[in-house]
């Protein structure tokens, strides 16, 4: 039996009966910089502006965070369009610096989220970073609050292999989600088909590299080939894999193209060169990030003795 075709209305399965759509909208750096941040900039807009835009284009699942320090504004954004809670999808993340502190952190943190957003309840909370050390414990309370009814689902974001392992020991409830970088030029296929063997949803965050690569020849040739822009081949590359996609603009026209993903079907040849794009290099970047992100904001920012010796990066 063929498989049901995709639309905007697609969604994936989870264990927990809380399905994840397919396509929702990234806010990180929407309207607000994070301190920590490598790459700053002045945004010329405000977070409900953008927000606004992006749900009148469309977008019901919203992909928020702690350290983007603008679930404020995004609950503004909500509140302005009356969208009905229940045709929401809101994703929040906890932040090292609260994770390392541990569970009353995490509950005043998830109290100031709901506040935010204007809700009694978040869809999905997420562990933002395998913090060394205290993300076990930290995950721990996620299923504290899910069991409390105060989120629908948990899971994770930026894990490893090695780091779920560390978790599947002490865990007592699956994680529904891994949220994790996922583009042609970040392909790791080993690290994706243990999760998805796993049973847990893949959601990708910068598979349009910030606009980095939509001028990279081969998606150049294949968005000619198919009629569509850089971005909508690189989204519907995504969701063809079974990934959840959350891509990012803060132009309205864009937000609108972004989801524009469901009147093509990209061939399989095409599909495999494009998995075959990623590069030694890129990986290289990838444990470079790691390393520093599961100790930023933290007393072991820095400490690299503290980063795991191996993982797996492929």
């Amino acid at each position: 039996m063929a498989a049901a075709p995709l639309t905007l209305e697609s969604s994936l399965p989870t264990h927990l009966g809380v399905d994840i759509p397919l396509v929702g909208y990234g806010t990180y750096k929407v309207g607000a910089v994070p301190h920590s941040t490598t790459i700053k900039y002045t945004p010329d807009r405000s977070t409900a502006e953008i927000v606004v835009d992006a749900l009148e284009a469309g977008y019901r699942m919203l992909d928020c965070a702690e350290y983007y320090i603008n679930e404020e504004g995004i609950g503004e954004a909500i509140a302005r369009c009356n969208v009905p809670r229940k045709d929401l999808f809101l994703i929040s993340k906890v932040w090292n610096t609260t994770v390392y502190k541990g569970e009353a952190a995490i509950r005043e943190a998830v109290q100031t989220t709901l506040k935010a957003l204007r809700t009694d309840y978040i869809d999905l909370y997420l562990i933002h970073w395998p913090v060394v050390g205290k993300h076990v414990e930290g995950y721990k309370v996620l299923e504290k609050l899910h069991e409390e009814g105060v989120v629908r689902a948990i899971g994770v974001a930026n894990y490893t292999i090695e780091d779920y392992e560390m978790l599947k020991m002490e865990m007592k409830i699956k994680p529904v989600v891994n949220q994790l970088e996922i583009s042609p030029w970040c392909f790791r296929p080993k690290t994706l088909n243990y999760f998805q063997n796993e049973g847990i949803v893949l959601q990708s965050y910068r598979t349009l590299r910030q606009a980095q690569c939509l001028d990279d020849p081969l998606v150049v040739k294949l968005s000619a080939k198919y009629k569509v822009t850089a971005a909508q081949l690189l989204g519907r590359w995504c969701i063809q894999h079974g990934f959840s996609f959350i891509p990012k603009s803060t132009n309205r026209s864009r937000m609108e193209d972004n989801l524009r993903l469901y009147h093509f079907e990209i061939e399989s040849a095409d599909i495999e060169a494009l998995d075959a794009q990623t590069r030694p290099e890129t990986l290289k970047d990838f444990k470079a990030k790691y390393a520093d992100c599961v100790v930023r904001d933290t007393p072991m920012q820095g400490d690299l003795s503290q980063v795991p010796k191996s993982y797996t990066i492929d």
